[in-house]
């Protein structure tokens, strides 16, 4: 499928929402680092680590799902918000470097920091510093009326508790992409990969869920087909489940039915970020026009764009999206 609808943007307070704080008897910390330009509640709200993304000359670029789909968001015409912990220089830094997102930031003893290496399309990552776990007052009251949440771990920074007691707002979405759930790390830092086990518990709680193939090929032992399997296990438990695949596109779990779409055709030159741009972009289309065939064509087009370029320099505008899809016809 090849086709695209016009995008727009509804916004507007959600009511019938539970109120975190007052769940936690405690009163908001508000932590907001950088306020909203437009409002007090964002469209999209995403919750995770921010990330510093080591290079090789010893510098840094801005990494995390948090970072990736906030921005897309944004590019792609949202009000978008992160909520996240970070060390002082680096949320320092922040607001210069997203200049354009509501920042919620807690001080941390450090920031969370990767190494990423690329071979054959495979990543070797190490975890070289861990931010703090993030916690329920952390998130703005007024923020918790999102239209979109998307929940980012990357280094099992959210926990069940936090998951469970998160409010929901009537209308919205709620959405995860579990690669920090599916992930630990060796006392050298090394990234390892390990079993969900709150899956369960937290799939009943989502609206959508977004993964990558790759994220359980480790437990399949290479085998796509037994990592099938596992994806059709989990999406009984969720309404919509998405897997992305690279270059061989997604697939869309719905109602106990499959369906695969392919991916757009692109020159890779950085592929790190590129899922968390395709949930971003999944689950605004998603709540806009509420067809989730739709939303997967139009995220791969959205992700096809993301890697052309490298880390956040790639992440398209609607513009950008809209000229690619009509090349596609």
């Amino acid at each position: 499928m090849r086709g695209w609808v016009g995008f727009m943007v509804v916004r507007g307070v959600r009511e019938g929402s539970s109120t975190l704080h007052t769940y936690l008897g405690t009163s908001p910390m508000s932590p907001i680092l950088q306020p909203l330009k437009k409002g007090i509640i964002p469209d999209f709200l995403t919750i995770g680590h921010v990330t510093r993304d080591l290079l090789p000359d010893q510098t840094f670029s801005l990494g995390g799902t948090v970072t990736f789909a906030a921005l897309t968001a944004y590019r792609l015409g949202l009000v978008a918000a992160i909520t996240t912990c970070a060390g002082a220089e680096l949320q320092a830094e922040l607001p210069a470097r997203l200049p354009e997102i509501g920042l919620a930031v807690r001080s941390s003893s450090a920031s969370t920091a990767f190494v990423n290496t690329y071979h054959e399309g495979f990543r070797t990552q190490y975890l070289r510093a861990r931010a703090d776990q993030i916690q329920l007052e952390d998130v703005p009251e007024a923020w918790l009326r999102a239209s979109i949440v998307l929940f980012g771990p990357l280094d099992q920074e959210l926990s069940l508790s936090f998951i469970k007691h998160f409010p929901r707002s009537h209308g919205s979405i709620i959405a995860a992409t579990p690669q920090g759930w599916l992930r630990r790390w060796d006392k050298d830092g090394r990234v390892l990969p390990t079993p969900w086990t709150a899956a369960g518990e937290i799939l009943p709680l989502l609206d959508v869920l977004i993964l990558s193939h790759e994220d359980l090929l480790p437990f399949a032992k290479g085998d796509r087909t037994e990592a099938d399997a596992m994806l059709s296990h989990w999406s009984v438990q969720v309404p919509l489940l998405i897997a992305t695949d690279g270059r061989h596109g997604a697939t869309l779990f719905q109602r106990g039915t499959i369906e695969r779409f392919p991916a757009y055709p692109a020159h890779e030159i950085d592929p790190t970020g590129a899922g968390d741009v395709f949930a971003a972009a999944f689950l605004a289309f998603y709540h806009r026009h509420g067809d989730p065939r739709k939303a997967v064509d139009f995220a791969n087009c959205v992700a096809s764009l993301s890697i052309e370029h490298e880390g956040i320099k790639g992440i398209p505008t609607m513009e950008m999206v809209a000229e690619r899809m009509s090349l596609s016809f």
